[in-house]
């Protein structure tokens, strides 16, 4: 057998490998998430494994006493932290270890506020960060201590709103559910909410426990507490969202479908996807709303295996320029119009109902990305922090369904590509990651595309190399990784490389039929 054959081979089965694994998961591979562990810490001490949580946090605090990503992207998870090792410090067993850790926690959340009051693009982030400073301040009050500051730019006369609301049995709009736990103790039993499955409230640990409290935490029967109790990983961290089986599915097969790969797609997964829609499109989780992202990449994904449905339900989410994630957001995001442009391509078959209306709908989403383009031929998304993830969605998106009216844009965007790698072969908003690396290769690489085979092939040298944990990039409340996605970009990075022949003649021999 050849190289490239042996190596299409190898490819094949680590798909189906990997899609059969994610078929029998209806949870998810998600990284845990601080922010989440650090609501759950202080609001459920009561909660079995409790210490264990608290050990995580204690892990994760970085050098320099804040916890989180880089950037701006440190003061949700560093309240967080802060708010439960203040709490935990006042309980009788804690550990002198937790004191000192909140106190540096405290001094260097001190001097973020004093020094850049900004706030990262994140879910709900101008109504988490005044409700954190609220309760820490609370705390600082007891023992006469300065208060923090609260950042500009959030919402605490809207949340004390919100607040009051939930005390009066006032429902709150569903895709608030995912944050519930920012109400506070009236959260707790609210009358207007329901758990999705019997278990889950907004598909968030941390929204659940806020609606549990910590008395009912103590019944091991009850099926949110045996969903808080799975939901933990063996570290003690909790995902900042579970489970997620409709996003991770719909960005899996519609990667692997979209580059060719070849694998084995059991029927009971393609139903899943089906069995995910509702009137208003699907849903990423369980107990939130359906939305925009998750239904156009579901409708690409089933669209790519041979399984399509109406697209009809995207027009929920049509503005009259470009297309909503939700209704009434707060940021339009380049990356679910992006998606839109894919399911909409997908669908232009000769017998879609309403076809001129879709057209004129793919022409007004491209024109709007390409407005949406930074002067140095990148995008940036509100659903990740790289913009190595917006551009390939949107490049790739315009490269295949844009039409004459995008290669300008595109060709942009593959200078700004060449132009951003690394020494070593990869590339990296903040430093080279496999993930982004594997962004770039697969914009370069797309066949409506086709450039910088050189660059590509460096990339695919870097991939090869034995890798670190993958950051976390994307955005929900906290930062986190979406692993199955990720492992799925890069082993897509791969087969792209080693199917394009003037890329695969550029690596080195013995490594074309590397696994």
């Amino acid at each position: 057998m050849s190289s490239r054959g042996s190596w299409l081979e190898t490819t094949t089965e680590t798909a189906t490998a990997l899609v059969a694994d994610m078929s029998a998961d209806p949870w998810g591979r998600f990284s845990p998430s601080v922010y989440e562990t650090g609501r759950l810490v202080a609001l459920t001490p009561s909660l079995p494994e409790h210490e264990r949580r608290v050990d995580f946090l204690l892990r994760q605090q970085r050098s320099d006493g804040r916890w989180g990503g880089p950037g701006d992207y440190d003061i949700v998870p560093t309240l967080s932290a802060v708010d439960a090792l203040m709490r935990e410090q006042r309980r009788p067993a804690a550990a002198p270890r937790v004191g000192d850790a909140a106190a540096r926690g405290l001094h260097a959340l001190t001097n973020r506020l004093r020094d850049n009051d900004s706030l990262p693009d994140t879910v709900a982030v101008e109504l988490m960060v005044p409700g954190l400073v609220d309760d820490i301040n609370d705390q600082l009050e007891r023992v006469g201590s300065v208060p923090l500051p609260t950042p500009k730019g959030t919402y605490a006369d809207l949340l004390a709103q919100l607040r009051s609301a939930v005390a009066h049995d006032y429902p709150l709009p569903d895709k608030l559910l995912h944050s519930l736990e920012i109400v506070g103790p009236p959260a707790q039993g609210a009358a207007f909410v329901t758990p999705a499955q019997g278990t889950v409230v907004g598909c968030s640990p941390a929204a659940t426990a806020a609606w549990l409290g910590d008395r009912a935490v103590r019944d091991e029967h009850d099926p949110c507490v045996r969903y808080l109790r799975a939901v933990q990983d063996p570290t003690g961290g909790i995902p900042v969202a579970a489970p997620l089986a409709l996003f991770e599915r719909s960005w899996v097969l519609s990667t692997l479908a979209g580059i060719g790969v070849r694998f084995h797609a059991p029927p009971d997964l393609v139903a899943s996807l089906h069995a995910a829609f509702t009137d208003e499109g699907a849903a990423g989780g369980w107990g939130l709303p359906p939305d925009a992202d998750d239904t156009a990449t579901a409708l690409l994904a089933l669209a790519l295996l041979g399984s399509p449905r109406s697209p009809e339900c995207l027009w929920t989410y049509d503005t009259g320029e470009h297309f909503a994630c939700f209704p009434d957001e707060r940021t339009p995001s380049t990356s679910t119009n992006a998606h839109v442009l894919q399911a909409i391509g997908a669908s232009l078959t000769p017998e879609l109902p309403d076809r001129d209306r879709y057209v004129a709908a793919a022409g007004r989403v491209t024109r709007w990305l390409a407005e949406c383009q930074q002067s140095d031929g990148s995008w940036r998304d509100k659903w990740h922090a790289s913009p190595y993830y917006a551009t390939v969605c949107c490049a790739t998106a315009l490269a295949e369904h844009g039409g004459p009216e995008a290669e300008p844009a595109v060709r942009k965007a593959v200078a700004w590509l060449l132009a951003t790698q690394r020494e070593d072969g990869s590339w990296g908003h903040w430093d080279g990651t496999a993930e982004e690396t594997a962004y770039a290769m697969r914009t370069l690489l797309h066949p409506a595309i086709r450039a910088g085979e050189h660059a590509a092939a460096r990339g695919a040298t870097y991939l090869r190399r034995p890798q670190a944990e993958h950051p976390a990039l994307w955005h929900d409340k906290d930062l986190y990784t979406p692993l199955r996605i990720v492992e799925t970009e890069i082993l897509a990075a791969l087969h792209l490389a080693r199917t394009t022949p003037a890329v695969a003649a550029l690596l080195e021999p013995e490594r074309i039929g590397a696994g």
